[in-house]
Parts: C-alpha cells; structure tokens; sequence
C-alpha cells in the first residue's frame, strides 16, 4: 500500500509538474470538492438521521399541531432540517464546474505556448507544438475529470435533502 501511494503522488506530481500551474489549481479545487463531499456524506450517514428522530420527537412532544403558531413552528423544523442537509451546497455547486474553466484557462495558455513558440521559430514544427498541445490537453483533461467525479456525488445529496425533506414534512402530522 505504501509503495501504491508514493506511486500515486509522484503521478500527480508529474501531471502538474506537465500541465503547469493550473493543473494545479484543478487538483487543489478537486481536494476542495472532495472533502466537502466526504463531510456531506458523513452528515447524511451518521448526523441526519438522529436529527431526524429529534425533531420528531419534538414536534409529537407538543400537545397542540393545528394552531396557526403550531404550522409555523412545523415550518421552522422543516426549514432547519433543510438548511443543515443543504450546507455547503452552494460552493460545491460552484467547485464542480469551475475545474473544467480552469482547465479551460490552461488549455488557452498551452495553446499560447503553441503560438508563441512558432512564432519565434518561424515555423510550425510538430516538434515545437508538441509540448504547449500537451500542456493543454492535460489541463483540459484534468479538470474534466474533476468535474464529472463531483456530478453525480452533488445530484445525490440534492436529492437525498429533497427526499429527507419531503419524509420529514409527510411524518410531521397536523
């Protein structure tokens, strides 16, 4: 296992020390992402579920549930259970599409690389335009891959906090 990861490391370093700095910039968005995840993941498996027969237990522990005060009490404890499975929503929501913009940024630096460098050979050979096309394939690739490993994590919480909700709202009776 030890020799796995040192493997896996020197991988990665050798896909930044090839991509340039916004390679990166995507992994660091991508440890970002993923450590969010793995929280949200913990909330959902562990947290949630005792919160859950919390607020059930404090709406069956009033003794009135029709009074205007006591739909707007519901309200609140549906709201709070909603809030607390939805933190941190938001900038997920923002990290996983902004790897593949900025792999994008890379793709147009390792393309101005291209550029530059026919233009200061004065031609265009593939020997030259080999390094700034890997640089932005890499970044290009790299930050793809970032993004699509968080869509599907971020379609399940969404959808697991509107379920949980919607369950929460069924069992809180009037």
């Amino acid at each position: 296992m030890p020799n796995q990861t040192f493997g896996l490391l020197e991988a990665v370093a050798a896909l930044i020390a090839e991509g340039g700095p916004f390679v990166f910039a995507i992994f660091a968005t991508g440890v970002l992402m993923w450590a969010m995840i793995a929280e949200r993941y913990i909330y959902f498996m562990t947290v949630l579920p005792g919160r859950i027969r919390s607020t059930l237990s404090a709406w069956e522990g009033r003794a009135e549930h029709e009074s205007w005060s006591a739909r707007q009490i519901r309200r609140l404890y549906i709201s709070r259970l909603h809030s607390e499975m939805t933190a941190g929503f938001p900038i997920m929501q923002v990290l996983v599409p902004l790897s593949p913009l900025l792999g994008l940024v890379g793709t147009v630096s390792g393309m101005l690389e291209v550029f530059d460098s026919m233009a200061l050979r004065g031609s265009a050979d593939a020997r030259t335009m080999a390094s700034g096309v890997s640089h932005a394939m890499i970044c290009t690739m790299t930050g793809l891959a970032v993004s699509i490993s968080g869509l599907y994590p971020m379609h399940y919480f969404r959808t697991r906090a509107r379920e949980a909700t919607e369950t929460v709202s069924d069992k809180l009776e009037y």
